[in-house]
Formats: C-alpha cells, sequence, structure tokens
C-alpha cells in the first residue's frame, strides 16, 4: 500500500470524527477509587472515602472506560481503525511515544462517564532509530452528559521494523546495549536523568510539605504544590513485586528480561530491571541495590542487583 493510499485512508477515518461514545461499564464508585490510590500510592485525603468530598482523582479519567480484560475494541474505533490500515501496509510494530491528559474538572461518586474518539493526525513516513513508520494521534473525550470533563491526546509510532543488514549480521557482535528503547525525556524528568548520569538516584520531593513522589510529575499529588526538588536515595530496597518478560522481543535485547517493582528505603517504589540473576532466583522481599548502567554520552540506566 502506497503512501498516497495511507493517507487516503486517513483523511476518511478523521471526516468521520468523534465516535457515538461508549458509557462507562460502572458509574464512579468509591471501591474503585481506594483499589487505585492504593495502588498508586496516593495518600491525599481529598479523595479518601470519608472525606465527605465524593470525588475521584482527575487522573482516573480513563480508568472509567476501559475495556476490562474481555473487552474489545467497538468496530468503528478510529484508532485500530488506522492500526488496521498500516499493518496490512507492512507496519506492523507499535511502540506508544507519549500521551496528553488534559482535567476539566473533577468527577464525583455516581457520574456516569461516556468516552468518544477521533483519529487527530498521521504523519509520515517518518525514518526513526526504530525503522521507517507513521505517527498516529488519537483524542479522547470524556463527558458526562455533554459536558466535557477531561480530554487525552494518545501518539504511536506505528513503525517497518529494521531488518539487519548483510554486514551488520557479520561475525561482528555488537553489545545488546548499543541499541535500547530510549525513556521520554521532558522538564519533569529531567533531573532523574541528570542524577543517572551522575551515579545518582533520585526522587522527586515537593518543596512546599516535603512529599515524595515517583514517578516525577508537575504537581504534588498531597498538597497540590507546584513547587518541586529532589532527594538523593540511599539505592537501597527490596523486591515487592516482579514479572519475567520472555515475550515479545525487545529489540537489542536478550530474553528473558527480569522487571522489579522495588519499595525503596525512602517510602516510593520504582520499576527497574533486575540484573545479575536468574528468574528462579528472585524472591518477593529479597534486598537489592541501584547500580547504573551506561548506554552512551545521553543515557544511563538505573538497574538493581542482590545486596
Amino acid at each position: 500500500m502506497t503512501h498516497d493510499l495511507i493517507m487516503a485512508e486517513a483523511a476518511r477515518i478523521q471526516e468521520l470524527g468523534e465516535t457515538a461514545g461508549r458509557e462507562a461499564r460502572d458509574p464512579v464508585n468509591q471501591p474503585t477509587i481506594n483499589n487505585w490510590l492504593e495502588a498508586m500510592g496516593n495518600t491525599n485525603p481529598r479523595f479518601a472515602a470519608g472525606s465527605g468530598r465524593g470525588e475521584a482523582p482527575p487522573s482516573m479519567a480513563q480508568v472509567w472506560t476501559m475495556y476490562g480484560l474481555g473487552g474489545r475494541p467497538p468496530a468503528d474505533d478510529p484508532l485500530h481503525g488506522m492500526m488496521n490500515v498500516l499493518t496490512d501496509a507492512g507496519y506492523t510494530a507499535v511502540l506508544g511515544t507519549n500521551c496528553e491528559q488534559e482535567y476539566v474538572r473533577y468527577l464525583r461518586v455516581g457520574e456516569q462517564v461516556r468516552v468518544t474518539t477521533a483519529l487527530d493526525s498521521v504523519v509520515g513516513p517518518k525514518q526513526t532509530a526504530m525503522g521507517e513508520g507513521y505517527f498516529v494521534t488519537s483524542r479522547s473525550t470524556w463527558y458526562v452528559g455533554s459536558e466535557v470533563v477531561a480530554t487525552m491526546l494518545f501518539r504511536v509510532l506505528k513503525y517497518r521494523p529494521k531488518v539487519p543488514s548483510v554486514v551488520e549480521q557479520s561475525s561482528v557482535v555488537e553489545p545488546a546495549e548499543t541499541f535500547v528503547l530510549r525513556p521520554m525525556k521532558n522538564r519533569d524528568t529531567e533531573f532523574f536523568w541528570d542524577g543517572t548520569a551522575a551515579g545518582e538516584l533520585r526522587i522527586q520531593s515537593c518543596n512546599g510539605c516535603g512529599a515524595l513522589r515517583f514517578p516525577p510529575g508537575p504537581a504534588c499529588p498531597d498538597c497540590g504544590a507546584l513547587d518541586r526538588g529532589h532527594v538523593v536515595a540511599s539505592g537501597r530496597g527490596t523486591v515487592f513485586s516482579y514479572v519475567v518478560h520472555r515475550h515479545p522481543p525487545v529489540p537489542g535485547r536478550d530474553l528473558p528480561i527480569l522487571i522489579a517493582l522495588v519499595d525503596l528505603e525512602e517510602g516510593v517504589r520504582m520499576v527497574g530491571e533486575l540484573v545479575g540473576l536468574e528468574p528462579d532466583d528472585i524472591k518477593i522481599g529479597m534486598p537489592v541495590s541501584v547500580d547504573f548502567r551506561r548506554i552512551d554520552d545521553d543515557l544511563t540506566l538505573p538497574v538493581w542487583r542482590t545486596s
């Protein structure tokens, strides 16, 4: 399928505009809020059951309209429709690149939310480190009745993976670290990656109330202050949970990859790779300490080893 045909299909899907709207399976409810707060480690009393406010955290907007384990996108879903077009054209791989959410107001317990989706843009073909591909952006809008309560722009790269050349398949084998999926860097996370480059594990802190948070963000979830700083962690923690990634393949990496959710001594949790271990060696609660894997001048990744 040629570029012209891809863009013609993109224009057709864009012209369809917003989908009719899909109702959330359940109204906004306190039990789901409680589970989300616990999973995220959010202790803001504003959203607790006894606060009397009956409000949900704004970043839960997408939670209410998730498909669930057995759910499937509707036939008119524009994002999946565009994905199918590009898959048929040979762009078989996908990589999420960024997500921008805007919250108009707090959702309240008992409200019924619905979501619509539209295709915002398709840009390409672009040559990337992953291979040639198209950047596809969808726009989701959440409503209560006819009132907009939240929006989201979600962008993915749909690409054709690079095929190693004959020279690249020769007897010269490069280390796995010569190619990695690079994390997104922005104003909220720059301090963290500056820290790893300096051999420090940094945790964002609120200069207003002193609360620590990870992952970093623009506002303190405890007091709402935008004044942020950071502390340097001890680099010690314990394994709270873990997964063994066996499939799908990850470019530039050998499988399996061991990924842990680490409880830091400072009271926050952080996801990272466990190294120097076999899958059967991992135990919940085992002590670990941070190490740093330098990829190149622009990227140093934190990894975790047994203490």
